[in-house]
């Protein structure tokens, strides 16, 4: 008997579709995501069971570095830096400072969007290799302590400058598990001296420990 042959047909699968959809899903990623901020130091922030959202945009974050670091090394009493998502109103608000920069100078300090030098250094950290900034920085800070002649400190001086160009510009303190508690308590008190009573606290959700509470 005589083998019975199937006619072979050749299969066709039209990809436009998901060609388009896997563009439509670039572009939403592109759209939706934020890039991950430099930070000049590493912070790991404790765990609390709020689940308060610290806004996206318009957000001053003051942050308190560690007092050791990676390597279990002291860095220090604990530095604090600055960052600000808009990078419009960052120009403006260092032309706020009374410190004069060269366009070059400002381009870079915007473009960095966090900072954290005494105003005396600021130009000619401005003025270095990125490389030698990324490693300077960390051993820097804005000064909480007072100048002679002047009613405001370098750290109230900044937050100053930000709320005069942006009046609803959010504070929110990012500090590590180990920053010295001093050091917190000094920011929050200049803070307290400049009537600026409300900010977040930025921490991560423990799951474990906001299960317990609810159901408590």
């Amino acid at each position: 008997m005589g083998k019975v042959k199937v006619k072979k047909n050749d299969t066709f699968i039209d990809m436009t579709p998901m060609s388009d959809v896997m563009t439509l899903l670039l572009t939403f990623f592109m759209l939706t995501s934020t890039f991950v901020k430099n930070e000049p130091v590493k912070v790991n922030t404790p765990g609390s069971v709020s689940e308060t959202k610290v806004p996206e945009n318009g957000v001053l974050t003051i942050l308190v570095s560690p007092e050791k670091g990676p390597t279990g090394k002291p860095t220090g009493e604990g530095q604090v830096f600055m960052s600000y998502d808009n990078t419009n109103e960052l120009g403006q608000i260092v032309g706020n400072m009374g410190i004069t920069l060269t366009p070059a100078q400002k381009k870079t300090f915007v473009a960095e969007s966090t900072f954290g030098t005494p105003l005396d250094k600021l130009a000619a950290y401005l003025s270095k290799p990125a490389a030698e900034r990324s490693k300077e920085l960390p051993k820097m800070g804005i000064p909480l302590d007072s100048i002679q002649g002047q009613e405001m400190t370098e750290f109230q001086q900044w937050v100053n400058a930000a709320r005069q160009v942006n009046p609803k510009v959010r504070l929110a303190i990012k500090s590590d598990a180990d920053s010295p508690y001093g050091t917190v308590k000094k920011v929050m008190s200049e803070l307290q001296d400049m009537d600026e009573s409300h900010y977040y606290m930025i921490t991560q959700l423990d799951a474990k420990k906001a299960a317990q509470a609810a159901n408590k």
